[in-house]
Formats: C-alpha cells, structure tokens, sequence
C-alpha cells in the first residue's frame, strides 16, 4: 500500500498533487510519502510482535537525512556500509549503539570512527578484519560487539547482481570456516564475539531462502553454544521484496507472513534479533515525477523522450528492472493505451526505462510518475553526462519541503580545478 492516489484526475502524494511540487521544484524530482514510510515500518515492527527485535533500516536504499530522520523517530535503527552512512544516520539521529556497520570492504579509517562513536556492532567479513577491529578497539580501549557475516550458500532466486548468500558470493565467511573462526575471536582483545549475522540478498520474493539460511543460522548457534559461546544476538538482515509491476503474478510475502517464519524458525534461541530491511520500508514510498520532453516515431518504434535519465534512475538499465509508469494526469476514456518505449536523453542505448509499455497518448509537458522508485533510486544516482542530482521532496499530509535541492552547474564545478600548469595557459588566453 502506498499514499499515491488519483484525487479528482490527479496524482497526488497524500493531500498534494504531484503538479504542484513540478511547477516549484521543476522535473524530475524524487517525492517521498511520509505516511507510506511510516506505514510501512510500523508493518514491519507490527509483524515481528513478541520478538526481541531492532530494526535498523538499510541506508542503502535510501540515505536522504529526512526520509532517515523520520524512521528515527519511529525508534529506527540503521544499517551502513560506510563511514559516509554512519555519519549520515548520526546526522539523522540515529543513535549509535542502534547502528550495524556491515560491508565487505571497510577500511581502518570507517573501523576507528565506528568504534570510537560508540556502533552498536560490527559485522565481520573475513578474519584480516577480524584481526583489524580487534587492534584498533584494543588501541581505543573499547570492546565492540561483532558478529561473523556467515555465508550459508543459500540461492536466494533474485537477480544475479544482488544476490548475496552464495558461495561465490564475495559476502560473508565460508561455512566451514566459521567455528574456527568464533574460536579464534574468543581469543582477542577488544572484541565480544557474540553474534551471527547473515544477509542473503535483495527483492527476494519466497519465504524459502530465509528459512533455509536462518535454520542454518539456528543450527549454527546451538553448536557454538554448545561449545561454551555466548551467542546471544542474531543478525538477519533484510532483503524481502516488494511488488514492483503490477501486471506480474509475483506477490512477495507479507512482513506478517516473513514474521510468522522468523518465530517458527529462531524463536525458541532467546536472541535479541537485529533486521536490515530497506526495500520493503521505502520502495513504495517514493515516485519518481518526469516530463515529456518530445514524441518520437520511427518506423517499427514509438517513443517517449523524457526529461529524466538512467543517471536519474538507473535500476532499469542495470538491472533490468520494471517500474509501473502512470501518468500523471488520469487521460480521458478513450482513445487508448498504446505500445511505447520510455526512454531518456543520454546517450547510451541503455537509457530506456520501459520497453514496449503500454501508455495513454502523451504529449510535450505532460508529467508521468515511475513508482515504487524510493529504494536505491537517489541513492545510487550520478552525475553522469554532467546532469545535477535531481530534487528530493517529502510530503506529509497536505505540506511537502524540499529535502534535497538540485544543485547548480557552478556548484558542479566549484568541486573541480585545473592544475597549475593549465591554470596558467588558461589565464593567458583570458588576461
């Protein structure tokens, strides 16, 4: 469910149409929904009742400060891959022991800011970095909480890109090397090894690979308890999928249903539970507003030529991705849908957003709207043919703000400079 809706032929987010934001921000333009964000968190919370759990959104589908600080005051946490994301959710005020830095490639710089800000656990990708955070919590004087990211081998059905849990897979610790490795840390300073992550994936749309991966997960623990471990957090990251073409039979879980299995699976371990879900709490929650640049025809293809581009939002030309294209104005009856490729104004062939897609007629200026964009739309946007960052906008109720305004080309080029010597030849020619 979602707060984009039609009002009297229009589409609005909650009580503002989408016109109105165009005519103040220009296009494109990202818009947020903050009833759909807060919705969709209490969903989930709602769904994972009677756990010890934290959820600690993934910023990588979306680390714009105010969609991050309105889960805050939820009681969200957070989960980054970065230093940039860590200071970003202090930024939005997420407090520090609610946020997991995760990632395959941390450096010491991110390790040292992490620990020294008080994060609230490290996940653990291979034993150098083991033996990296044990020196510098050790150097701190601190002891961090971490859990080892185990990789379960576990296929989770998504697109090969964002899949994550196979063995070869550069995420997380082989099988096989995981007790070993528990015993290892057991053994070092500045380090409480009392923990288990895992994280199989992204836009997973069966409860299958979950279970398979938490029950190897419960069995994991049993054996490390076993062996005298405090294990007594777990880590389960995100990954469930949402609904993104409505013309697909493809209906993920409910959070309900994806609840219901986490119980089923892991309740009877008495863990505090930690969950990374980022997709699920935002994709719904954002659209991404374009405008008709021209109508193009040639002879086999009839195309729409759109002010937005894949720098805007590159998910269909990297992955594949399929987002439902509305038009902003409702059109009139008739005459009807017709076939059209949407595609943007870079130059690179890729830079389609649908293929064949079936839209009323469209004319210059008239405004469509992609939806489900919230999640790693922005986020994973570029400069790329040196076109600024489009706006951010977030709506609640009847009022909407700016949370991200479309820089300048001068603003581009402040963050550049010629060398010296070329500085030199170009005052030269100027003086």
């Amino acid at each position: 469910m979602h707060h984009f809706v039609y009002c009297k032929g229009v589409l609005n987010a909650e009580d503002v149409p989408l016109p109105e934001i165009a005519r103040d921000v220009g296009t494109p333009f990202y818009c947020y929904s903050s009833a759909t964000l807060t919705r969709h968190y209490l969903v989930f919370r709602e769904a994972l009742k009677g756990l010890d759990a934290t959820i600690c959104f993934a910023m990588k589908a979306n680390s714009n400060l105010a969609v991050l600080r309105t889960l805050a005051d939820l009681g969200a946490g957070c989960d980054v891959v970065s230093g940039g994301e860590f200071e970003v959710a202090l930024r939005a005020g997420m407090p520090a022991a609610k946020i997991v830095f995760s990632g395959v490639g941390k450096t010491e710089e991110e390790i040292r800011l992490a620990i020294s800000r008080g994060v609230g656990q490290i996940n653990v990708e291979s034993a150098a970095e083991l033996d990296t955070i044990s020196r510098i919590a050790s150097s701190l004087g601190r002891t961090v909480r971490i859990a080892l990211r185990v990789n379960p081998d576990v296929a989770a059905g998504g697109h090969d890109k964002i899949s994550t849990g196979r063995k070869e897979d550069k995420f997380g610790i082989d099988w096989s090397q995981v007790p070993d490795l528990y015993r290892k840390a057991r053994t070092l300073p500045g380090v409480a090894a009392t923990a288990i992550a895992v994280h199989i994936g992204s836009q997973i749309t069966t409860l299958a690979p979950f279970e398979a991966a938490f029950t190897k997960v419960r069995d994991l623990t049993l054996q490390l308890r076993a062996e005298g471990f405090t294990i007594d957090h777990l880590d389960l990251g995100g990954g469930l999928g949402v609904p993104y073409d409505h013309l697909s039979n493809t209906q993920p879980p409910s959070p309900a249903e994806y609840g219901d299995m986490v119980r089923r699976v892991l309740g009877g371990l008495g863990c505090k539970l930690a969950f990374e879900p980022g997709r699920v709490i935002v994709g719904n929650a954002g659209v991404m507003v374009a405008k008709v640049i021209v109508m193009k025809d040639s002879p086999t293809k009839k195309f729409v030529v759109i002010d937005a581009a894949m720098n805007d939002l590159v998910r269909p030309a990297m992955y594949g991705a399929r987002h439902e294209i509305l038009p902003v104005v409702e059109p009139p009856m008739s005459p009807g849908a017709q076939p059209v490729d949407v595609v943007g104004p870079i130059c690179e062939t890729s830079d389609r957003f649908a293929q064949d897609c079936r839209l009323p007629p469209l004319k210059a200026g008239d405004l469509i709207a992609f939806m489900t964009a919230g999640a790693y739309g922005s986020a994973m946007s570029s400069t790329y043919n040196s076109r600024p960052l489009i706006p951010e906008v977030l709506v609640q109720g009847a009022r909407y703000a700016v949370v991200r305004r479309r820089p300048s080309i001068a603003e581009m080029l402040a963050l550049e400079q010629l060398p010296s010597w070329l500085a030199d030849e170009q005052d030269a020619k100027t003086g």
